[in-house]
């Protein structure tokens, strides 16, 4: 069962990545990020926004753009962004369990 909400921390660890990266781009695209807040004032993030939070990280860690170039690449093409994150997770999921077998052997 998938959660409705997950943490700073959490989305942090799903990219890899540490909490203050993830926060840093939260306030960098207000215009894509736009998590919820609970009543202590944490930052409560969707599934949505973990998958925009991929993209990011695929834009800027992966391929090296900036900030402004990574804005402009989802505003412009936001659909092949998001279907080259959904293959990199199928082709890591398939080398787990990949990985998963040869270890079996």
């Amino acid at each position: 069962m998938e959660k409705f909400f997950y943490t700073i921390g959490e989305a942090a660890e799903i990219l890899g990545e540490n909490a203050s990266l993830v926060r840093f781009w939260t306030n960098s695209f207000p215009k894509y990020l736009k998590p919820h807040r609970n009543a202590k004032g944490n930052r409560l993030y969707t599934a949505e926004d973990i998958e925009v939070l991929k993209q990011m990280h695929l834009l800027i860690k992966g391929q090296g753009m900036t900030l402004e170039g990574a804005s402009r690449k989802l505003a412009a093409d936001r659909k092949s962004v998001e279907n080259r994150v959904k293959a990199l997770n199928s082709l890591k999921a398939i080398r787990a369990q990949l990985e998963e077998i040869r270890a079996a052997l």
